[in-house]
């Protein structure tokens, strides 16, 4: 299963129902009015505490790649300095050997970051950076929408591009909205299996993609799946039980990583009876942007729709 697709229970900030509401936290009183002018110094509340930024940061080290993609989209191409190794867009991002799960400090330090964004700090990575005066803003994966909404708010605040982040939160939104508003009435209610890797690991619509997908009405049957609560939305299902859920459709989040395609899909044991395969109804996904909550969540649920609208036209 891809690394990125790991599920996670960390919530970035409670409450993000808003699409501009900041998470940001204040620590004295001109927190709040920094946050408004994208002065400094600025307080950022995230999932590792309150993350206080002295000055505007001129080198940031990130080793999320969903937050390499939001800090270009916001405007802050210019400060970054280095990426992890997963950090494969945009290509012009400076990637690195950085992990996030076995991170080097030395190497980190190297760089002279002022700012360092992981996906979580379950490494520490907060304490040991902090002996060197370097702040760390932790955005673990996001279980919902309005939580990538607010990651972009964060990285607003901490970069000094709040309005530009807002923006761009903005248009995310807009698309996802006319993307749903445009998906065929008749996919609504039809079932899927969303496949992370060829041995069957997937998810329930409690998970971030889950919820995605079920913006355009569509049901998973992982959410049926015997271990579906006990696996914390990322059950690994059995071939019977997806041959016998019979699928309207088949999306396919390993095609990069292990290679799937609907002719390998197809050539399974009992595969072939299946309905989203007799309907030429297997789609192929980026397995990067399938695991990231980033500006790209937009291609993929258009790669999505746009298959339902193919299929729903013929019909």
């Amino acid at each position: 299963m891809n690394k990125r697709s790991q599920p996670t229970l960390l919530v970035v900030c409670a409450g993000l129902g808003l699409l501009v509401a900041s998470c940001s936290g204040t620590s004295d009183g001109s927190s709040a009015a920094n946050t408004a002018t994208g002065s400094f110094p600025v307080s950022v509340s995230a999932a590792n505490g309150i993350v206080r930024i002295k000055a505007r940061p001129d080198a940031i080290v990130s080793l999320s790649p969903t937050a390499t993609e939001m800090l270009y989209a916001i405007g802050a191409r210019s400060q970054v300095k280095a990426v992890d190794k997963y950090s494969d867009y945009p290509k012009s991002a400076p990637r690195t050997t950085l992990d996030d799960l076995q991170p080097n400090v030395e190497a980190i330090v190297a760089y002279r970051p002022d700012l360092v964004v992981v996906p979580g700090d379950s490494s520490g990575l907060t304490g040991r950076l902090k002996t060197f005066g370097i702040p760390v803003l932790s955005l673990p994966p996001a279980t919902t929408l309005a939580d990538a909404y607010g990651d972009y708010a964060q990285l607003g605040e901490a970069t000094g591009h709040l309005q530009a982040a807002k923006t761009e939160a903005a248009h995310v939104r807009s698309r996802i909205a006319q993307i749903v508003k445009d998906a065929p009435k008749s996919s609504v209610g039809q079932t899927y299996y969303y496949e992370l890797d060829q041995t069957y690991f997937s998810v329930t619509s409690s998970t971030f993609i889950g919820k995605v997908l079920g913006l355009l009405g569509l049901r998973n049957i992982a959410d049926r799946a015997p271990s579906a609560a006990s696996s914390g939305g990322y059950p690994q299902l059995s071939a019977e039980f997806i041959v016998h859920s019979n699928p309207d459709w088949v999306f396919l989040a390993d095609t990069i990583c292990c290679g799937q395609t609907s002719h390998t899909v197809a050539a399974r044991s009992g595969w072939s009876t299946m309905k989203a395969v007799q309907k030429a109804q297997v789609v192929g996904l980026d397995d990067d942007i399938a695991s990231r909550w980033g500006p790209r969540i937009v291609d993929l649920l258009q790669t999505v729709e746009t298959a339902l609208k193919k299929h729903s036209a013929g019909t």
